[in-house]
């Protein structure tokens, strides 16, 4: 009498089955005692999981009309001194992404324009997606004044 092929494979596993439970289950006891031996480890206190808050003071020089000074700016809620809550965190927002640095100066050897945009400068110190912050704004060239932009109305706008 010949058997059919799916009477065989079932034969085969059925065998497999039988002899494989008895190894998991000692192998499972093992990883049980072993873990069992150490202690369990003690949760990380509040403080050490805490992210730093989105908060900004911005420091505004030689912008004109009334722009410049010194404001203070937290999101996530919005709050401070700075004319446009709403506006500068919708801006913060929307340049930051993973991977990519939100106040990254230009790239040392960027081949910029020498077109010069005024005396306007700005300063950004705080702390931003849980990063600490320390960044520089003028408008001395095409490049510098194209990422001081991106920043507005964090940074105020100015004329042409």
């Amino acid at each position: 009498m010949s058997r059919l092929p799916s009477q065989v494979r079932s034969r085969s596993a059925r065998s497999r089955q039988g002899r494989s439970r008895p190894a998991v289950r000692g192998a499972l006891g093992g990883v049980t005692a072993v873990l069992g031996a150490f202690p369990a480890l003690p949760a990380p206190p509040a403080s050490a999981v805490a992210v730093r808050p989105d908060h900004l003071t911005v420091t505004v020089q030689h912008a004109g009309d009334g722009r410049d000074g010194t404001y203070e700016l937290s999101c996530h809620p919005g709050a401070g001194s700075h004319p446009d809550v709403a506006g500068a965190c919708r801006t913060l927002d929307r340049n930051t992404s993973w991977g990519r640095e939100t106040f990254a100066p230009v790239a040392p050897g960027t081949a910029c324009t020498m077109l010069y945009g005024g005396p306007a400068t700005a300063h950004v110190t705080g702390d931003w997606a849980g990063r600490p912050v320390d960044a520089t704004y003028d408008r001395s060239n095409g490049c510098e004044t194209g990422r001081r932009g991106r920043m507005v109305p964090l940074l105020p706008a100015l004329g042409s």
